[in-house]
C-alpha cells in the first residue's frame, strides 16, 4: 500500500456501495475488559482534520426518521469486517503445518534409519568386518536415502516459498484491517454526532410542542422521534462491537504472521544446515572406507557423524514440537476471546431486558397510582354529599 493517508468514503446506502473484498486466503471476539484498565473513548480529535470535516459533514446527512438508513447505517464497513475475519480465519485453517511438521518427522525417520547391515544393526561399526562388502551395501543404502532425503527437501523448500509469500501478504492485510478500523471509527464517531445534536435540539422542540398543545399526536411524534433516536444508538452499538473485532484482529494478525515465521525458520534451518551435514559427513565416509589403513580414524570420523546427525535430529523435533505448540496455542487464544464476547453480548441483552422490564413496571405503576387517585377522589366526593 502506498504511504498516501486513507481516507474512508462513507455512505448512507451501502446497497450503492462497491465495498472493496477482503483478501483470501489468510474473528476474534471482543474480550470483556478489566476493572482497572482505563476506557478508551472514540472521540474526533483522534481523527485528522480532513476526516473531522469529512465526519461532520456526513453526519449533518443523516437522516434517523428514515429507517432504511438506520438499519443499514454502516452495514458496509461492518461486511467488510466480517469477510475479513472469515478470511483470516480461514488461512489459519488452510494452513497445512501439520505436513510440514510430518515431512520434518519423515526427514528425521530416514537420518535415523540409514542401517548399514541387514544382519548387523551397529551403525559405522559394522562396516569394518567385511570392508568390501559392507562399502557396496553403504553406496546403496546411501543412494536411497538421499532420493528420499532430496524429495523431501524439495516439498520443504515449496512449503518455505509459501510461507514467505503468506508472511509478506499478512502485511497487507494488517494495513486493510487498519483501513477498515477507520471507516467504522468514521461512522460511530458521525453517527454519535447527529445523535447528540439532535437529542439536544429536534427532540426537546417536539417535547416542548407537546407539553403546550395537549395533543395526543403531538405527544406521539415526540415519542416517535426519541424512539428512533434509541434505535439508532442502538445501531451504532453494533458498529462498535465490530470496531472491537477489527481491533482485535491486527494483533491475532500478527500472531499468525509470528507463527508463519517460526515455521519458515525452521525449515530453512533443516535445508541450509542438516541436509548438508548429512550429505557431507555420509560422502567423508565413504570416501574414507577406501583405504583399510585408516580404519581407525574412520571409526572415530562415523561416531561423529552418527553424533551429529542425531543432535540435529533432536533438535529438529523439539523445534517441531515448539512451533506445533505456538500454533495451536493461538487457535485457543481465539476461542477464549470468542467465549468471552459472547459472555459479553449475553450480559448486554440480559441488562437491556431488566431495564426495558423496569420501564414497563413503572408505567404499569403510573397508570395504577392514578386509578387509586381518581378512586380516592370519587370516595371523597361521596363523603361530602
Amino acid at each position: 500500500m502506498d504511504n498516501k493517508e486513507y481516507i474512508p468514503s462513507l455512505t448512507l446506502h451501502p446497497q450503492d456501495k462497491n465495498a472493496p473484498a477482503a483478501p483470501s486466503p489468510s474473528a476474534a471476539e471482543a474480550p470483556k475488559p478489566e476493572a482497572d484498565i482505563p476506557v478508551e473513548k472514540l472521540d474526533i480529535n483522534r481523527l485528522s482534520p480532513e476526516e473531522q470535516a469529512a465526519v461532520r459533514e456526513f453526519a449533518r446527512q443523516i437522516d434517523v426518521t428514515d429507517t432504511n438508513m438506520v438499519l443499514n447505517y454502516g452495514s458496509a464497513a461492518q461486511k467488510n469486517v466480517a469477510e475479513f475475519s472469515s478470511a483470516a480465519l480461514g488461512n489459519v485453517r488452510s494452513k497445512d503445518l501439520g505436513q510440514v511438521g510430518d515431512m520434518l518427522s519423515s526427514l528425521v525417520v530416514e537420518l535415523q534409519g540409514f542401517n548399514f547391515s541387514e544382519d548387523e544393526k551397529k551403525g559405522f561399526m559394522g562396516l569394518f568386518r567385511k570392508a568390501k562388502n559392507k562399502i557396496a551395501v553403504l553406496k546403496a543404502q546411501y543412494d536411497k536415502a538421499q532420493v528420499n532425503v532430496d524429495k523431501i527437501t524439495e516439498a520443504l523448500d515449496n512449503h518455505w516459498r509459501v510461507l514467505t509469500k503468506d508472511i509478506a501478504m499478512l502485511d497487507k492485510m494488517y494495513e486493510m484491517n487498519l483501513a477498515y478500523n477507520k471507516e467504522l471509527s468514521m461512522y460511530i464517531i458521525a453517527g454519535k454526532l447527529r445523535l447528540e445534536e439532535l437529542r439536544k435540539t429536534e427532540l426537546p422542540k417536539l417535547q416542548e410542542k407537546a407539553k403546550q398543545s395537549g395533543l395526543p399526536e403531538d405527544a406521539q411524534a415526540a415519542n416517535d422521534f426519541a424512539n428512533m433516536l434509541g434505535r439508532f444508538e442502538k445501531r451504532l452499538h453494533d458498529l462498535e462491537l465490530t470496531r472491537m473485532i477489527s481491533i482485535q484482529m491486527s494483533p491475532q494478525i500478527r500472531m499468525i504472521q509470528n507463527n508463519d515465521s517460526l515455521m519458515a525458520e525452521k525449515i530453512q534451518t533443516s535445508i541450509i544446515n542438516t541436509i548438508p551435514l548429512w550429505k557431507s559427513q555420509m560422502v567423508l565416509a565413504l570416501s574414507m572406507h577406501h583405504s583399510q589403513q585408516a580404519m581407525s580414524a574412520q571409526r572415530e570420523v562415523s561416531n561423529l557423524t552418527n553424533e551429529l546427525l542425531r543432535r540435529n535430529a533432536e533438535a529438529l523435533r523439539q523445534g517441531s514440537i515448539d512451533v506445533a505448540r505456538e500454533a495451536e496455542r493461538g487457535i485457543v487464544d481465539l476461542e477464549t476471546l470468542k467465549h468471552t464476547n459472547e459472555e459479553l453480548i449475553k450480559t448486554l441483552e440480559e441488562v437491556r431486558q431488566i431495564q426495558e422490564e423496569g420501564r414497563v413496571r413503572r408505567a404499569e405503576a403510573e397508570v395504577e397510582l392514578g386509578r387509586i387517585e381518581g378512586e380516592l377522589k370519587q370516595k371523597l366526593l361521596e363523603l361530602r354529599g
